[in-house]
């Protein structure tokens, strides 16, 4: 199955602690059906000083759950979350668009 988000897509957060916040995808995790977004859960670890890095708290990103993030599409219509559907050109390339404009998303 074809990824309906990928690496660098800006996402807004529809459900959790962070609802209502958008960040870019940075990494993907398929076969947990997670992914990471930049400034997105951040959570506090406590960290043990080693030679290469200092100990401490430190806030890290942890993967979110793909049901709760959408695609955010920021055009002159609206600037909104949008769900992704897929079609097929006349030249055979299978391309993502925006249900909600029906705009192409990846050209």
């Amino acid at each position: 199955m074809a990824a309906k988000i990928k690496k660098g897509d800006q996402v807004l957060v529809i459900a959790g602690r962070d609802k209502g916040k958008t960040g870019e995808v940075t990494q993907m995790f398929p076969s947990e059906s997670k992914a990471l977004v930049r400034g997105i859960n951040l959570v506090k670890r406590h960290q043990k000083q080693s030679p290469s890095q200092e100990g401490g708290i430190i806030s890290k990103e942890m993967p979110i759950h793909l049901s709760n993030i959408s695609l955010f599409v920021a055009d002159g219509k609206a600037n909104k979350a949008t769900r992704v559907g897929f079609k097929t050109l006349e030249d055979g390339r299978k391309v993502r668009f925006a249900k909600r404009s029906g705009d192409l998303i990846d050209g």
